[in-house]
This record gives structure tokens, C-alpha cells and sequence, in this order.
């Protein structure tokens, strides 16, 4: 397992403080959502862990090695990722689109080997697009091209998975299979990495939530010590109903506190 420490980490953009003293390790075998209102600093988290984001104080490393310093081939076998809103240009078919997931396992100029081709393969089923397999990914709807995505993040079979906003565009039925998805990853031993959006979603599935208000850590730990009723008003300005349905833990907001 592939252990991430975060470091008294600050992000600047320009004259703009994102993150301010951002402190957290990170561990295999656990799901973990990153929460918080918009522009609480969710997604620039995300690509500071990936070395995608200079850190302006403060660091993040990988197994104790500062990412700053790491490769980016390197990064880019330890750490998959899914991005929001990722757009595509280009007209693939599925299946080749699944497979530059394998590309930072390729050295140059190699083809793709028979090992490869099984970790695609397992990419597409456990994201269920295999029935897409022939398809040009650019005519897919917005829920496929999604599940397209994250199979080509899958396929890496990286230590690390981290998915910014994964349940955009999926329909319900979707959404519970991606989250069943990245908790079975988590319980391989995979450190996955979630930006949500759906707290009943988040306090379902995740095993651990850090809730990031204005660029700092607002609170971190298990769903019952985040979701609560004090945290949602403070940090979201919200009153909730906080419960359970079927034995399964259900935030559902209802006021806007004024």
C-alpha cells in the first residue's frame, strides 16, 4: 500500500490563498471523500497530491519521497487519476481510448502486451462499458463518456486512484455502481480518493471524510464525526435531516440557515 502525508500545505493562486495549512495522511484500504462547498479548495487538493499544483509552503509526498521531486512517469504509475469535466476532442473508439490508460506502463515505442489487454479488459467490465467497447467515444452520452473515463483511470491499476467529481452526469443507478466500484478498490488495498458533491453518497460509501471550508480542514474523520448537524450549518449554511434509511446513513438539506 502506497501511504500520501500532506504537509502544512498552502496554494496560492497569484495573490489568492487556496489552501492554507492543509494537514493529512492518507492510507491504503480506506475510501476517502474530500468535501466542501465550492471553492473550498476541493480539486486543487486533488492535483497537489498529483504534483499538478506547486505548493506556494508545505509539501506532499509519496512513501516518504516529495512528489515535487518525483518524475511525472513515475506519478503517473502510483497515482490514476479521473479529472472533472474532462472534455474529449478526439473521436476513439472505446476501447482505445480505455487503453492509454496502460500508457505509463508502456516504454517507448512498445506495444501493448497480452498483460495489458487483460487490464483493459477488466477496466471496461468493472466500469461497465464493455457493451461499448466499439463505439466512438465522442457520440457517447455524457453518463457513458463518464464511465468511459473511469475505466481509462482503472486500467493504470495504479496504488493510487484519486476521481474528482466521479458521479457527474451519471443517473442514480450509476452513481450507487461507481461508489460500490471505488469501495471494492479501497478494500483491494487501493488509497482511493474521492471529491464529492452528494453528502448521503459520501457518508454512505466513504470510510473517511476531510470537509474543506474557504481552504482549510474544516474537520476529518469518520462520517458520523463530520456529517453533523454543527459542521453542515458552519461550514455549508445549512440545516439538514441527518438519519438513516434501510440502515443506511441519509443526509437530506432542507433550509438554507439566514
Amino acid at each position: 500500500m502506497v501511504a500520501i502525508a500532506i504537509e502544512s500545505l498552502h496554494i496560492s493562486l497569484g495573490k489568492q490563498a487556496v489552501l492554507r495549512g492543509i494537514d493529512a495522511h492518507l492510507e491504503g484500504g480506506m475510501l476517502i471523500g474530500i468535501i466542501g462547498p465550492n471553492g473550498a479548495g476541493k480539486s486543487t487538493l486533488a492535483r497537489a497530491i498529483l504534483g499538478l499544483q506547486k505548493a506556494t509552503k508545505g509539501r506532499v509526498t509519496i512513501d516518504e519521497a516529495d512528489v515535487a521531486a518525483l518524475p511525472h512517469a513515475q506519478i503517473a504509475r502510483l497515482i490514476s487519476y479521473l479529472p472533472q469535466g474532462q472534455t474529449l476532442h478526439w473521436p476513439l473508439v472505446v476501447e482505445r481510448l480505455v487503453a492509454l490508460g496502460r500508457i505509463p506502463h508502456l516504454a517507448p515505442f512498445s506495444q501493448i502486451s497480452d498483460a495489458d489487454r487483460i487490464a483493459i479488459d477488466r477496466a471496461m467490465t468493472l466500469a461497465d462499458v464493455s457493451t461499448l467497447r466499439d463505439r466512438t467515444a465522442t457520440e457517447l452520452s455524457g453518463g457513458e463518456r463518464a464511465r468511459v473515463l473511469l475505466a481509462r483511470a482503472l486500467a493504470v491499476e495504479a496504488p493510487v486512484l484519486i476521481a474528482d467529481e466521479p458521479l457527474a452526469s451519471l443517473d442514480p443507478g450509476h452513481q450507487l455502481e461507481v461508489m460500490d466500484l471505488l469501495k471494492d478498490q479501497a478494500a483491494g488495498g487501493v488509497t482511493v480518493i474521492a471529491v464529492l458533491h452528494d453528502l448521503t453518497l459520501a457518508a454512505r460509501f466513504c470510510d473517511r471524510l476531510i470537509l474543506l471550508d474557504k481552504g482549510q480542514v474544516a474537520a476529518d474523520g469518520d462520517t458520523a464525526k463530520v456529517l453533523n448537524a454543527e459542521n453542515l450549518a458552519r461550514v455549508y449554511g445549512i440545516r439538514a435531516w441527518l438519519g438513516a434509511v434501510e440502515g443506511s446513513p441519509a443526509v437530506v438539506p432542507l433550509f438554507r440557515n439566514v
